[in-house]
């Protein structure tokens, strides 16, 4: 560390892990809140033409998304989510990779970038950030690594997994069993509307554990795993002040005497 060059590059190095560890909740804030928000402006741009700008979110997102029509909100049409039927009278097709191609058209509206599940899921992470902002990491309640695979990780499994199975063996033809949900018929005794058990709408069955799976993980997700990040952040930035001290000590160990 006796290289005046290196210990100014050292310097700049801690420095700037002070800064990003002492302040990485806030970082991770806006980063993340700019990341999880920009698929929201894609029925907006498509709506006024900029389509290009919106084309490249599409793209962009979909690697982190499956966009699937049916499952996903539309803006400026008639309704906030179509079936898969209403959806095939403009673009008829089984394959999920092309149907999920399908952005919207001027009757039905522009479809959002996130899907309904991804909406809750890292909507639901930015929205617990700052919740666990304003309470502060004293306050914030915090959960065990047990708690959050029962609370956040097992519901988010077994919905996400079910439905993987549905579409491999079903497809699109709306008859498998959670497009039906006549097990769920059977286990309430059909008391509740028949739009509750069918389908993907919102209100459905479908949608209501969608939603509320994405938005348990994400919470629990945030409230388990938030404190061990915060303390992973906490010991960066002292060892980085502590490595600041030595480079100023030798420093001054060096100076020429007067």
């Amino acid at each position: 560390m006796s290289n005046p060059s290196s210990r100014s590059a050292l310097k700049t190095v801690d420095n700037i892990a002070v800064a990003i560890a002492s302040n990485w909740l806030n970082v991770f804030l806006v980063g993340y809140g700019i990341w999880v928000l920009l698929p929201f402006t894609t029925p907006f741009l498509m709506q006024i033409g900029w389509t290009l700008p919106a084309n490249l979110l599409y793209a962009l997102y979909s690697l982190f998304c499956h966009q699937l029509p049916e499952r996903s909100l539309f803006f400026f049409g008639d309704k906030l989510m179509y079936s898969f039927q209403e959806i095939a009278q403009y673009w008829p097709t089984n394959n999920p990779i092309i149907l999920r191609q399908f952005v919207g058209n001027e009757e039905l509206g522009w479809k959002m970038a996130w899907s309904d599940r991804m909406i809750s899921v890292y909507g639901g992470v930015w929205l617990a950030g700052l919740l666990w902002a304003a309470l502060g990491p004293k306050r914030a309640p915090r959960l065990s690594l047990f708690w959050w695979i029962v609370i956040g990780v097992a519901p988010l499994g077994i919905d996400g997994v079910s439905h993987m199975l549905n579409d491999i063996v079903a497809g699109t033809s709306g008859l498998g069993f959670r497009d039906t949900n006549t097990w769920l018929v059977a286990l309430t005794g059909n008391v509740l509307p028949a739009d509750f058990y069918q389908g993907d709408a919102l209100g459905s069955f479908n949608s209501w554990a969608r939603w509320l799976s994405g938005f348990l993980f994400a919470f629990a997700s945030v409230f388990a795993l938030f404190p061990i990040i915060g303390g992973s952040m906490d010991d960066t930035a002292r060892d980085a002040e502590r490595q600041l001290s030595r480079i100023a000590a030798r420093e001054q160990q060096n100076k020429p005497q007067a």
